[in-house]
């Protein structure tokens, strides 16, 4: 059967990736006014400076510079100072001018700083850049159009950690895969920042959706030089230049009669999977993979595996011999090679239990 996620285990995942989200994205909050704060650390330390240089010049001293960066400070939040109002003028013009300073400096940085820390929704891109850069081994989609609103869904369900980049904000998928809890980045998918942004160079795997075939190559290409290990899963309509991409740059190009978001999904989890083929209606795919240590099936036989997951087992190859269309009794053991045939929801089912 296939491994499933427990209901405890994913929402602690889920609140840790948020804790996580929320820390970077304050931190890029407070990168934001860092000028606003600066200049209110020098407004406070300089009329601090000025105001000990000056009380010592005018026969009210204060006892130390500490002490008179503290009083400026509390006369600038309007509070009193521990020690008596001062005698002269000059002096005197600092309990009015450092509140003034305060406000102008300061308290409108941190109203809009609060405001911003408190609603995020206002601050949707940057919120989910904060979530993106907590993912590692994870998948970027690119384009949420049918095709990718369908293969989010099919990852999802399959326990993928996602970051989908969507240019049009207006999409009617964008909402509902962020209610999957999936960050989504209204931007450009051909700007480097944005793959960057998605948190490329930790990226597992790259799908581009988008109904663009120029716009999906550029991408992809721009996406292998940020992270040479990346996994590209392109959609392009032209079936021989599908082909003629997977031979010249290793990509999995899967063309107009590939589109069933089940084999994207596959493709990008993994699976080493052929083009598929259409049987009375029913999409089937050769894939080809190598059993894992981790697997629910090491050591048990073909039948099992056959009737478990609904597929057929082509291939076996094991210490270097290769047996074709094994019996029901053939054992499976780990580093073993499988070709295996069946549709694309029972293959990645297979690839997700040997993970």
């Amino acid at each position: 059967m296939a491994r499933k996620h427990r209901p405890g285990s994913v929402t602690r995942r889920h609140r840790w990736q948020h804790l996580q989200a929320s820390f970077r994205d304050t931190t890029i909050l407070l990168r934001e006014f860092r000028s606003p704060l600066l200049w209110f650390s020098v407004a406070i330390v300089g009329g601090g400076s000025l105001f000990y240089f000056l009380s010592h010049l005018l026969n009210e001293p204060t006892g130390s510079l500490v002490e008179s960066i503290y009083i400026i400070l509390t006369i600038t939040f309007l509070q009193p100072p521990n020690r008596d109002f001062p005698q002269h003028i000059v002096l005197q013009l600092f309990h009015f001018i450092m509140p003034v300073v305060g406000i102008v400096m300061l308290a409108q940085g941190l109203a809009d700083f609060g405001s911003l820390l408190f609603n995020r929704r206002a601050r949707s891109k940057e919120w989910e850049m904060a979530v993106a850069s907590t993912l590692n081994n994870h998948v970027i989609l690119v384009g949420l159009g049918h095709l990718g609103y369908r293969v989010a869904l099919k990852l999802h369900e399959m326990g993928e950690q996602i970051a989908a980049i969507e240019f049009n904000a207006n999409a009617d998928t964008l909402n509902a895969v962020r209610n999957l809890g999936i960050p989504v980045i209204h931007d450009d998918a051909t700007r480097p920042a944005s793959l960057e942004s998605a948190n490329i160079k930790d990226a597992r795997t790259i799908i581009m959706a988008s109904q663009n075939d120029a716009m999906n190559l550029q991408i992809a290409l721009k996406a292998r030089s940020m992270n040479p290990k990346i996994k590209v899963v392109v959609r392009i309509f032209d079936e021989d230049f599908a082909h003629a991409l997977q031979e010249q740059f290793g990509f999995i190009a899967l063309s107009a009669t590939e589109m069933a978001a089940p084999v994207f999904a596959a493709a990008a989890s993994g699976v080493d999977v052929t083009n598929p083929i259409s049987v009375e209606g029913q999409l089937l795919s050769l894939a080809r993979l190598t059993i894992s240590e981790n697997a629910p099936f090491v050591n048990k036989n073909v039948g099992f595996l056959e009737d478990n997951y609904h597929l057929s087992i082509v291939l076996i190859r094991h210490d270097h011999q290769s047996e074709m269309h094994p019996s029901d009794h053939s054992q499976l053991h780990v580093g073993d090679t499988l070709a295996v045939l069946g549709g694309p929801n029972e293959l990645n089912r297979l690839m997700h239990d040997n993970e």
